[in-house]
């Protein structure tokens, strides 16, 4: 390596830690103003303030107990969820676009939000899963994924080695399979109310955040996504180019897609079950950061986590403001958001 290559990677780590710091700043920045914006104006150092208090009992108290409970059992787990799953949502489609190679790739190709979608209906609308109590519809929606993402293994495996695009067909079949399903479901049901709560689910909510759900959503998100694919970057820029440069720098591009398949299946299936369906953000905020920090997995994946996060977390607050006080479906905003941008991404990167 020369000088000059080891100065250009000097400079990429650089450019890569500012736009860490810029972006964690601004995720900081952002939930504490999506926390106080709604009905009632919290104002940021209030927010500040709360949280600091029902951390750690420190700090004086100046605002009123209303105040403190709207942001500590109202906004501020709605909040968290977003960043939760924006950043998942977001790692997941850099995952995905690097599994079959495609660039328009997202965290619902492969039909895991199909099954889910299927498993909330069934629980909505004929009451699958009412053992669980007030986690039927979560859990109904995580099994329900977790059967889609089987059965696109089952087909891919079938046909002997686990290619990029037998994952891509068998997603795409058995994802319109089981929309149908839904679809069936929500015909089937004598229930007006419960089909409009199938709809506004399809569309995507925050609204279904509660302390005890998140725990489980930042593990997965935190723990078994996004740092499973930061310190595996090197094998996902080799399975993005090529299975024969990946057989060249010894990895199994097979074993390393089941093991990507297990990963963002549960990852999706967690993320869907917590807050529906939600698109576009898996898709064009992977190509934001490679343009951002470059093509290596390694910056690619911690960028695209931060820039998700803080993308769900407006797009949720515009969907609380905008009509307030009734409530847009989240997936509603970010298509709007989305579909624009993604045309432009197009545009430049010349996909064909």
């Amino acid at each position: 390596m020369t000088a000059q290559d080891v100065l250009g990677v000097s400079g990429q780590r650089r450019r890569t830690a500012l736009w860490l710091t810029a972006l964690t700043a601004g995720l900081i920045l952002t939930a504490l103003i999506a926390v106080g914006t709604g009905a009632v104006g919290i104002s940021p150092a209030a927010v500040a303030g709360i949280v600091v208090h029902q951390l750690f009992g420190v700090g004086e108290v100046t605002w009123s107990p209303p105040q403190e409970a709207i942001v500590w059992q109202v906004r501020l787990p709605r909040v968290l969820l977003g960043i939760l799953v924006g950043a998942g949502l977001a790692v997941c489609g850099v995952a995905l676009q690097a599994m079959v190679r495609n660039v328009l790739a997202d965290p619902y190709l492969l039909g895991i939000n199909s099954g889910a979608s299927s498993g909330a209906a069934a629980a909505l609308l004929f009451g699958a899963g009412a053992g669980f109590g007030q986690y039927a519809l979560s859990t109904s929606a995580f099994l329900g994924a977790l059967a889609a993402s089987l059965l696109v293994f089952l087909i891919a495996r079938s046909g002997g080695r686990v290619t990029s695009m037998r994952l891509l067909l068998a997603g795409v079949a058995v994802g319109y399979a089981l929309y149908a399903t839904t679809s069936f479901l929500i015909f089937a049901s004598n229930s007006a109310e419960g089909s409009r709560s199938v709809m506004f689910w399809l569309l995507g909510t925050l609204g279904l955040a509660r302390w005890d759900a998140l725990l489980a959503v930042a593990a997965i998100v935190i723990g078994g996504t996004t740092t499973y694919l930061t310190v595996t970057g090197r094998s996902l820029d080799a399975l993005a180019v090529g299975d024969e440069t990946a057989h060249t720098l010894g990895a199994s591009p097979d074993r390393l897609r089941m093991r990507l398949l297990v990963i963002v299946s549960i990852g999706v299936g967690v993320l869907v079950s917590a807050s529906g369906s939600i698109g576009f953000v898996g898709l064009v905020v992977p190509h934001l950061a490679r343009r951002i920090v470059g093509a290596p997995h390694v910056r690619v994946v911690p960028v695209s986590a931060l820039l998700g996060a803080i993308l769900l977390v407006w797009a949720d607050v515009v969907a609380r403001v905008l009509l307030a006080p009734q409530e847009i479906p989240i997936g509603i905003i970010t298509a709007l958001l989305g579909a624009p941008f993604l045309l432009i991404l197009i545009r430049r990167l010349h996909v064909t």
